[in-house]
């Protein structure tokens, strides 16, 4: 506990769960909890710039930081805001300074959109929802509302019983305050965004099948039902990205990957994931982990490979 006096509510949840994940961290390994939607990690070592691909969820760091990008998006996430994200974006995370002395402690909820919707409609939250182009992460205040909705899903790690009849309650709790909060603009937009939405995450889930093959941008939009323009409008509004910035990142997560867990050449990777030139290959691998692959590989390899986190 970091402050066992204070008088802050705020950080005395914040000790409470921090304490909560250290016993869980201490009797399990890896990062889901019995708690749906629930993912927590204590880490005591930095972590390299960690490729991740990951569907609507909430982030809150406990205790410590991270840095976190997406497109052009940079964000050093600290205790004082949560980052959300409503749609599939690549990511870049890294933990630059976590230590056994001060560990980084943190959480993950996943979103269900499909719950958020429904609650929108029963509330009615009405105003703009008006979202800058490139934020396709949201950096969100952790106010006390939203802290202590956070807090009793923690808690259930240790009251077991409770699990099955209040996560669901909490979950749409924790959705409910991220919607009517004022932070809660970038998480409307994509549920009000209906089927335009809808047709830029058809967009996204054939990127993702189909990464590898040659990018033909009207065949993309048919898919998408959208014209040209206009997906790539939207599909800009919901993810920070073109659709050619998209697949480029889907590749390079992909290659590195392959060249850490399976031990493929630079050439080899590259041609795995759709390029055709590996001079290309390493300049935009370059531009987006910071250091060319053959020595990102092995800096990743000698930290104790790709970590997962959160």
């Amino acid at each position: 506990m970091r402050y066992p006096n204070s008088s802050d509510p705020s950080e005395r949840q914040r000790d409470e769960i921090e304490a909560i994940i250290a016993r869980f961290a201490s009797t399990h390994s890896g990062y889901d909890t019995p708690v749906p939607g629930l993912r927590v990690a204590r880490i005591s070592k930095p972590v390299p710039p960690t490729a991740h691909f990951d569907a609507a969820y909430l982030c809150v760091c406990v205790r410590g930081r991270r840095r976190v990008s997406a497109g052009e998006t940079v964000i050093l996430h600290d205790e004082s805001h949560c980052v959300l994200t409503a749609i599939e974006v690549p990511t870049i995370i890294a933990i630059p300074d976590a230590s056994p002395t001060r560990p980084y402690t943190a959480l993950r909820i996943d979103l269900d959109l499909n719950l958020a919707r429904q609650i929108m409609a029963e509330i009615d939250i009405q105003g703009p929802d008006a979202v800058p182009a490139d934020a396709c992460l949201a950096v969100v205040a952790l106010d006390s509302d939203l802290l202590d909705g956070v807090t009793r899903l923690v808690k259930l790690l240790e009251r077991p019983a409770d699990i099955p009849f209040m996560s669901s309650l909490l979950h749409r709790e924790i959705l409910y305050r991220l919607l009517s909060g004022p932070g809660g603009a970038r998480l409307r937009r994509i549920v009000r965004s209906g089927s335009q939405g809808h047709r830029v995450a058809k967009a996204v889930a054939w990127l993702r099948a189909h990464f590898h093959e040659r990018l033909r941008i009207e065949q993309l939009a048919e898919k998408a039902g959208m014209g040209v323009s206009t997906l790539h409008r939207h599909f800009a509004e919901l993810t920070g990205m073109s659709p050619l910035q998209y697949q480029k990142q889907l590749r390079l997560h992909e290659a590195r990957r392959l060249m850490l867990a399976n031990e493929l050449e630079v050439g080899l990777a590259a041609l795995a994931v759709g390029y055709e030139s590996s001079t290309q290959f390493i300049r935009e691998y370059r531009r987006l982990f910071g250091t060319p692959p053959m020595r990102d590989i092995k800096a990743l390899r000698e930290a104790g490979g790709n970590r997962a986190t959160i």
